[in-house]
């Protein structure tokens, strides 16, 4: 056997071991769903369809989020990006601005923001987790700023963003006939569409291009990749920059979705983004991880909270309860991973 060959299988070891369990972990959890409430429509498509309705905007922040954390890198601040980006497109749109004019300016802002923030981390190379934290106070804080009132979008308001959230692009196979003898065709949302094309993009930036293999390189080892020169500094503020900007397109998806802004809006989104991440086989330590797992990883919060919600008796609090308990069995996994591969490696 060839050197190159053990090569090649010790990087499709520790690579995708834990996409595959990711994976095999959604197929049983959506599986058992089906089982246990097949009667409540839980095999229907439309139910698998919802699932990336409601959760298109925390896709797009946790393809951001991947790239950051294939650098070592962390970023808590996109949960209050996303809050403030929905309340400027209310606001906005509620002061007779055009949905066009406030698109875009969210995407400028969200660029400005990454920008900043991955210049005082690359550059001054101050902790991430500093950084992103005052990043997270002051989005939180400028949302209530901007308005401290929850703001709905209305036909009346702004019908051209309305019109856009209200499109169902209807697919021509999975439906069913209801009780009334209707034919229910399934659909997706614009907000889906967007977040499966940022996905396919960032999947294959990562893959194919020399920028997102930097991504791999500063964070299994940045002194190594400076000394094979690569910019480090630059690297790490082209990530966030990338970060801040998925957000903002995270932003406009989740703001298609619920039609309002508000102080309370993505509680906690940046901790369903980094859980999606890590179940997602995203190692903490940098270096290892894809966006496709990630996604995975979103598909099982949401399958949890779909399973919980059709139930209707458990408490709104079991799925993180459940998401708690993966993210302690996939953290173990990828301790175990890591030091079998240091084993290997000696």
């Amino acid at each position: 056997m060839s050197a190159g060959t053990v090569s090649k299988k010790k990087a499709l070891n520790s690579h995708t071991i834990l996409l595959v369990v990711t994976i095999i972990l959604f197929v049983v959890l959506y599986a058992g769903g089906c089982i246990a409430y097949g009667n409540k429509g839980f095999t229907h498509l439309q139910t698998f369809l919802n699932i990336l309705i409601t959760n298109a905007g925390l896709i797009c922040v946790a393809c951001g989020l991947t790239c950051v954390m294939l650098t070592a890198g962390i970023d808590i601040s996109v949960g209050g990006l996303v809050a403030m980006d929905c309340m400027l497109l209310a606001t906005g749109m509620r002061n007779g601005i055009g949905a066009i004019p406030m698109i875009i300016l969210v995407l400028v802002i969200g660029v400005v923001f990454g920008a900043i923030q991955g210049y005082l981390i690359g550059y001054l190379e101050i902790q991430p987790f500093i950084v992103t934290m005052a990043g997270m106070f002051f989005t939180r804080g400028m949302t209530a700023v901007i308005c401290t009132e929850q703001v709905s979008i209305t036909e009346q308001m702004n019908k051209t963003f309305y019109d856009i959230a209200n499109i169902k692009i209807k697919l021509p196979f999975g439906g069913y006939v209801n009780g009334k003898g209707m034919y229910m065709a399934p659909y997706v949302r614009v907000g889906v569409i967007i977040a499966l094309v940022v996905l396919i993009l960032i999947f294959l930036m990562l893959r194919y291009t020399r920028f997102g293999r930097s991504l791999y390189a500063v964070g299994g080892n940045a002194q190594s990749a400076a000394m094979m020169g690569l910019n480090v500094k630059l690297i790490k503020m082209k990530t966030y920059i990338l970060s801040s900007f998925l957000c903002s397109i995270g932003g406009i998806c989740f703001c298609l979705n619920t039609m309002s802004g508000s102080v309370q809006q993505a509680l906690g989104f940046e901790m369903d983004a980094i859980s999606s991440a890590v179940i997602g086989g995203t190692l903490l330590t940098g270096g290892v991880g894809n966006v496709i797992g990630s996604f995975f990883g979103v598909l099982i919060n949401g399958t949890i909270s779909s399973i919980v919600k059709t139930n209707g008796k458990l408490a709104s609090s079991w799925p993180n309860i459940l998401t708690a308990a993966l993210l302690f069995l996939f953290i173990v996994i990828q301790s175990i991973a890591a030091t079998l591969r240091t084993k290997k490696s000696k």
